[in-house]
């Protein structure tokens, strides 16, 4: 089986590092053999989160996060609620940034 390693290529060819979610879930891989759902739901998370973290400036005390960006970052964070299928998984659209 081939290992998954914790450098990715970015669109410039340079090699960059993962995040600790992304290495966490190569771990994950290279240990263990995922059902094809499980894996589906990871890189959904993962994604998912890369999403939430953008915005996360904006939970800081001197910001204001308005009512559209608290509805999103909710969508977001319920974006893998009751999803047990892969064909679910597949179906998500994610949320359009406001």
């Amino acid at each position: 089986m081939k290992r998954l390693h914790f450098t990715s290529e970015n669109p410039n060819g340079q090699l960059i590092d993962l995040t600790n979610n992304e290495k966490s879930f190569i771990e994950e891989l290279n240990n263990s053999t995922p059902t094809k759902l499980e894996s589906s739901l990871k890189f959904l998370r993962i994604k998912r989160n890369n999403l939430l973290s953008e915005t996360d400036y904006l939970g800081i005390s001197d910001q204001t996060m308005s009512t559209a960006m608290k509805t999103y970052r909710q969508a977001l964070r319920d974006i893998t609620n009751g999803l047990t299928t892969v064909a679910q998984v597949e179906a998500v659209e994610f949320p359009e940034k406001p």
